[in-house]
């Protein structure tokens, strides 16, 4: 368990990346991973009154604030048309609702945790981060880079023509998953994005031309590909073999599953 010697709710951005500034001080998010921790924060910084909840939706994209809920990504219309419900699947199985009505997008993504469903499916899309330092970069960008001490300020998902699935195995509801899957195909390019490796997930693209072809047999040989591609390991949830296999057996689901939304089905 953690010990917070202060608590200071910023008012402005400025104030809250120059508090974050010093090793031991941290952003609080919805405080539900961070409380899990040991040792010792000196000051908790709370983004909470300067307005980064809620989402946005225009015509070119959905903005997402750091401080906006799962539950909200979970319920959001938009979102889940646009996505035909894999928004929705991606969080559903995150704890329970009470969790959810808490933890943070901003949180889950900055925190790039090797079994984070909403990283594998924000990574399927054409999704960029605000930084309040870094400015705009991609989310692929981001999640492979080192911590740092900047701000998440918001998420941005470009709508570009496209469809998307999303499937987790875990070895019970609620639990954290022994393996995430997304898998999108936007404007023609094939993207898998497999998490809880159990690592910082991966994006996975059909360099080979694999599923050119669209068969079944064009799937299988996709899926065989990608689980070989894949680093994965072995924790108390599942072996690295296991995981390998899972790889396979996900991605041919979920191409099946683009396949029969490409057919209207």
């Amino acid at each position: 368990m953690i010990e917070i010697q202060k608590y200071i709710r910023a008012q402005s951005l400025e104030e809250a990346y120059q508090l974050n500034q010093s090793r031991t001080n941290r952003v609080m998010g919805g405080m539900l991973w961070l409380k899990t921790g040991k040792g010792n924060v000196n000051t908790v910084i709370d983004l909470c009154g300067l307005g980064l909840d809620g989402i946005e939706e225009t015509e070119e994209a959905f903005v997402i604030g750091a401080m906006t809920s799962l539950r909200e990504i979970e319920l959001h219309r938009g979102l889940n048309q646009y996505t035909q419900g894999a928004a929705g699947a991606a969080v559903r199985d995150i704890v329970g609702v009470q969790f959810r009505n808490l933890a943070t997008v901003g949180g889950s993504i900055w925190g790039r945790f090797g079994f984070s469903d909403v990283l594998t499916f924000f990574l399927s899309l054409e999704t960029s981060v605000e930084l309040y330092r870094g400015g705009v970069i991609p989310l692929e960008q981001f999640a492979a880079m080192e911590y740092d001490r900047d701000i998440l300020v918001r998420l941005m998902v470009k709508k570009k023509p496209g469809v998307f699935a999303y499937r987790a195995f875990r070895n019970q509801r609620t639990d954290l998953p022994v393996l995430t899957c997304a898998l999108s195909r936007v404007e023609g390019e094939y993207r898998a994005v497999v998490g809880a490796r159990p690592g910082r997930a991966v994006v996975v693209r059909d360099e080979e031309g694999l599923l050119s072809g669209g068969a079944p047999e064009s799937c299988k040989a996709f899926s065989a590909w990608a689980a070989q591609r894949v680093p994965v390991g072995s924790n108390t949830r599942g072996s690295a073999a296991y995981r390998t296999h899972l790889i396979q057996v996900l991605t041919e689901r979920n191409l099946m599953q683009l396949g029969g939304k490409m057919d209207g089905n």
